[in-house]
C-alpha cells in the first residue's frame, strides 16, 4: 500500500489510485511511521523535518515553522537544533511521528508507533489518532500490543501466519468468538494456550542456581 514492494498478487488502491500504474502522486497524501526507521543521524531535527516537509511540497519556511511548533507540543523545542544522533529512542520516535504528520496526510500507516514513548506521550499520541480519525482520516495501526489495538480501533483485522483469521469491530469479534480481551480472542483463534506453561518453565530456568 505504501508502494515499496513489487511483485504482489491482487490489486491495491489507495485513495482511488491503483498503485501499480506508476503514478506516485497519492504518496503526497499518506504518512508513514515504520517499526524500525533509519533517520539521518547527522542532521538536526530542524534539518530533517524541514527536508521531509519539502519532499511533500511544503515551503521550507512553512515546514520549519510548523515542525518547531509540533516539537514544542512534545516538549522537544529545546533540542530542535540538536543532532538526531544525540536523541533517545523516545525522542527519535517523536520526530518520526511529527514527520509523518507534517503534511497533514489523509491516510496514516503506523507500525508500532508507540514504541519507546513515555506514558504521557503515549496518551497524547493515542488522543491525536482519535481526533484525526474523528475528522475523517484513515489510520492503519499495526501492533502486537493487543490492549492498545482493542481500545483505539473501530475495525480490527487479526492475522496469523500471513492469513486473516478475524475482521470486525471488537464487539463483533467478541460475539463471534468468545468473551474476554482481544488477546484472549486471538489466543482462542490461534489455539495458543501454552503461555502459562512456557512462562513457568522459563522462570524455573532463570531461577536455577
Amino acid at each position: 500500500m505504501l508502494g515499496l514492494v513489487q511483485g504482489f498478487m491482487g490489486s491495491v488502491q489507495v485513495l482511488g489510485e491503483d498503485i501499480t500504474t506508476g503514478n506516485v502522486e497519492y504518496k503526497r497524501k499518506i504518512g508513514y511511521v515504520p517499526e524500525v526507521a533509519e533517520l539521518y543521524d547527522m542532521l538536526t531535527a530542524q534539518e530533517y523535518l524541514t527536508f521531509i516537509g519539502q519532499l511533500y511540497g511544503i515551503e521550507k519556511e512553512a515546514a520549519d515553522y510548523k515542525a518547531r511548533r509540533l516539537m514544542k507540543q512534545f516538549e522537544l523545542e529545546e533540542v530542535y537544533y540538536s543532532r538526531i544522533s544525540s536523541f533517545s529512542k523516545g525522542m527519535r520516535q517523536k520526530v518520526l511521528l511529527i514527520s509523518s504528520l507534517l503534511h497533514n496526510p489523509d491516510v496514516l500507516f503506523l507500525d508500532e508507533p508507540l514504541s519507546g514513548l513515555d506514558a504521557n506521550s503515549v496518551m497524547i499520541v493515542k488522543e491525536v489518532m482519535a481526533q484525526l480519525a474523528s475528522q475523517g482520516k484513515t489510520i492503519f495501526y499495526s501492533s502486537h500490543i493487543m490492549d492498545v489495538v482493542e481500545k483505539i480501533s473501530n475495525r480490527i483485522v487479526l492475522i496469523s501466519e500471513g492469513k486473516i483469521i478475524a475482521d470486525g469491530t471488537f464487539d463483533e469479534l467478541r460475539e463471534k468468538n468468545m468473551e474476554g480481551s482481544l488477546e484472549e480472542i486471538f489466543n482462542e483463534l490461534t489455539g495458543f494456550h501454552e503461555h502459562r506453561e512456557i512462562a513457568s518453565k522459563f522462570v524455573s530456568i532463570v531461577q536455577e542456581v
